[in-house]
């Protein structure tokens, strides 16, 4: 009864799992926010001036503009705008999905200060004469599209309308002007009509004695729309300077997002099929629970309201790896109780105990440099943060909790007793219970490679790397981006392959002519250029016009001003920084010091390494970049705590350490017997970045391709570099001490220090 209850309860879960899914699924998706890069739109960053000299930038101002630039907004018919204050004296703006993008910035930052003026520029009526919220957009007699508006006091209109019609044809103009600028010649008919701010100069014959005043001119529907919405929201109460933009057209998020989910999908199903070949029935369970991970993500993410970009469905795929990492971890571990002759369901309660240490302290850890990733990031490096600190929370509701819940059904129901192939383990490779055999004793593919004895050749080939890496980077120095150089970044999307050479002949023929072109995408049908300068609003509005009339889709382009250069490149180092000190404490108080300071010389080593490779072979450093490093910091040091975790077993098993052989023992038993879940775990998580690479968005191309570098460094240095420069510290302290008393350090609590504690 026990046995069909179990397995009942199993199928009934299943059942639950899939009709949650099924029935829900499609409304989760379409309720998820789509940041501009994968449907289009832009995003500004404004700096807060004061209107005059000498005047200060209050909080208080700072957030009026921001109600302005919200009901600006709002005319635009934005679903879902993204308005921060940030800083202080800085608001970004992010309008996905808007289709004008010319006009919606014109909106945005026009101070809309209406003014109506004689001939000789004399003030005769301004935007405070205006009722609040009296303009309207409207169409006249003939259906012309007009903006009327109601005035505070028609008397005053009626004084001014009259003193305009006395004055002699053609003077008698009643002139407005949007956001008036001294020194324009009035009288200068052309010059009046070529300037944008220009509205209207209606002929005044009579006095007109009426609060209702009528603005017509070439108006479209839209325009006449926007000139309401602008002088209903009032004037700005300041200057706004764009320090940064970034503007995706529709077809370039729309491909990007395809391309992205494709690759996605093909990389869970790698995943999968992996976990299915090497681990047989628990690889099943992870399946099932990769599924629900994979939900759950998504349905947070739009519980919280956030918005999803193209780093971020980088950062979930990512996610699919790590989850996998903690199931792998437990199944290397049931395995082992298996191979000792214990039985399935005896190896299934020790595995998942043994294992939550190690799988709790690397997530931990990746969560730390998330966090850091989060709070220094900007924009779209904040959503791939965002992404990546729920996916690691979801990680202990599915792979440790969800696939222990799931597979302790299956095992205790005594279905699965005596069929240890059920679990990938070979009937020859189980010793008998009767032998007493431990885990930590069971022989391994590894065990004639002796990874102490090699430590110098390791640690040489590391050094002689490190210098050659750093004199070439000298050289080459590092091929930045502009989020750090600072200057503008076009990528036009053709539907013919494009060359440098024809590229860069177009580029001369509108006057914007560049030696720095890059052609990229499967069918070389991207083209990037850039520039040193950053581009101007009226610069940039011009260019899209231009490459959109000729390429059939509006060009990507970003604009990055030398201030925010440096912030950026300033924030970066303050996030290694700070991560790198983050993991450390957590490590030095988890294992002990030695194993903190080991582990981020590891990790410089593969941010180094990384480092390197890209000025070699000149890819473009921007700030995903630096978000790929800092993933790897923090997913890196899970292969470096999972040795450490096992070191420390050892380690409290023998006891007692007397010479610098059985240090050496203890090293490398622990490597041995971690090696094969490293490259597991490892390979995973390359299985997806690798369906990016092949398969993603050109976007996240290089920040695939540092993650695919940083993963395999990261292998290498935990193995290589993390575990034998411990060896290293830890032999001078048994040589300072004559002999570590593992015991008596435990007791201590200060396990590893050199003074244990009384």
């Amino acid at each position: 009864m026990k046995t069909r209850g179990r397995i009942i309860a199993l199928l009934l879960l299943i059942v639950v799992f899939a009709a949650s899914i099924s029935t829900t699924a499609q409304t989760v998706v379409n309720d998820i926010k789509l940041g501009l890069d994968l449907q289009g739109g832009f995003e500004v960053l404004y700096q807060v001036a004061p209107l005059t000299d000498g005047e200060d930038i209050t909080p208080e101002m700072v957030t009026d503009t921001s109600t302005a630039l919200l009901n600006r907004i709002n005319v635009l018919g934005v679903s879902e705008p993204n308005l921060q204050i940030e800083s202080g004296n800085r608001i970004r703006v992010q309008l996905a999905g808007v289709e004008d993008q010319e006009s919606a910035r014109e909106l945005l930052s026009t101070q809309a200060n209406l003014s109506f003026r004689d001939v000789e520029d004399n003030l005769m009526l301004d935007g405070s004469d205006l009722k609040e919220g009296g303009a309207q957009a409207t169409f006249d007699q003939v259906g012309k599209p007009i903006v009327t508006l109601e005035l505070k006091d028609s008397s005053k209109f009626a004084e001014v309308t009259q003193q305009i019609s006395q004055m002699p044809y053609p003077t008698n103009l009643l002139v407005i002007w949007l956001d008036f600028e001294e020194g324009v010649d009035s009288y200068a008919a052309e010059a009046l009509k070529a300037d944008p701010k220009f509205v209207s100069s209606p002929t005044v014959k009579q006095r007109i004695n009426s609060s209702s005043v009528e603005i017509n001119g070439t108006f479209t529907v839209d325009e006449t729309k926007n000139l309401s919405g602008i002088l209903n929201a009032g004037a700005l109460p300041v200057k706004l300077v764009e320090i940064y933009s970034t503007s995706v057209g529709a077809q370039f998020g729309e491909q990007a997002l395809q391309s992205t989910v494709f690759a996605g999908i093909i990389g869970i199903i790698l995943v999968g099929l992996f976990m299915l070949f090497y681990y047989r029935l628990p690889g099943l369970i992870a399946m099932l629970t990769l599924a629900v991970y994979v939900y759950l993500i998504l349905l947070v993410f739009s519980m919280i309201n956030g918005v999803l970009t193209l780093p971020g469905i980088a950062a979930l795929v990512l996610g699919v790896g790590m989850a996998v990492d903690a199931n792998i971890i437990t199944y290397e571990r049931i395995k082992e109780e298996l191979r000792v002759g214990k039985s399935i369901k005896e190896s299934f309660r020790k595995g998942a105990s043994s294992s939550f240490s190690a799988i709790l302290d690397a997530n931990i850890t990746s969560l730390i440099a998330a966090t850091v990733l989060f709070y220094f990031g900007t924009s779209s490096v904040k959503g791939f943060a965002l992404m990546l600190i729920i996916s690691i929370l979801v990680i202990f509701i599915t792979a440790v909790w969800g696939s222990r819940l799931l597979l302790s059904l299956i095992v205790n129901s005594g279905v699965v007793d005596g069929k240890p192939w059920l679990f990938g383990v070979n009937q020859s490779t189980i010793h008998s219970e009767e032998e007493e055999f431990d885990t930590l004793d069971l022989p391994t593919k590894f065990d004639r490679i002796d990874f102490v004895s090699l430590r110098k050749t390791f640690f040489k080939a590391s050094f002689a790397f490190i210098v050659i890496g750093m004199i070439l980077l000298g050289i080459f120095r590092l091929n930045l981006g502009i989020d750090f150089s600072s200057g503008t970044r076009v990528e036009i999307l053709s539907e013919n392959s494009l060359t440098k050479e024809e590229l860069s002949t177009y580029m001369e023929s509108i006057d914007y002519p560049s030696t720095d072109i890059v052609i990229s995408g499967d069918n070389k049908e991207i083209g990037v250029i850039r520039y040193i300068d950053d581009f101007t609003k009226d610069e940039i509005n011009g260019i899209k016009s231009v490459i959109k009339a000729d390429f059939g889709a509006e060009p990507n382009i970003s604009t990055v001003s030398p201030e925010i250069g440096k912030e950026l490149a300033k924030n970066a180092v303050f996030a290694l920084i700070l991560a790198s000190i983050g993991i450390i404490i957590y490590t030095a108080f988890r294992f002990e010091w030695r194993m903190g300071v080991a582990a981020i010389v590891s990790l410089l080593h593969d941010a180094f390494f990384m480092v390197a490779l890209f000025s070699i072979f000149r890819l473009e450093v921007d700030i995903t970049f630096i978000a790929a490093v800092l993933t790897i910091v923090g997913y890196s040091i899970n292969d470096t705590i999972v040795t450490f975790d096992r070191i420390r077993e050892n380690m409290r098993r023998s006891k007692k350490i007397e010479t610098e052989e059985d240090l050496a023992t203890i090293v490398n038993k622990s490597l041995r017997q971690t090696l094969g879940r490293s490259v597991n775990t490892v390979l995973t998580v390359v299985f997806v970045v690798v369906a990016l690479l092949i398969f993603g968005a050109e976007p996240i191309r290089n920040f695939s391709i540092a993650l695919l570098v940083g993963l395999i460094a990261g292998t290498y240095s935990s193995i290589f570099i993390a575990a034998q420069l411990w060896f290293v510290l830890k032999k001078r302290e048994l040589n300072k001490r004559g002999t570590i008393d593992v015991e008596a350090d435990e007791n201590s609590k200060k396990w590893g220090s050199d003074e244990p504690v009384v």
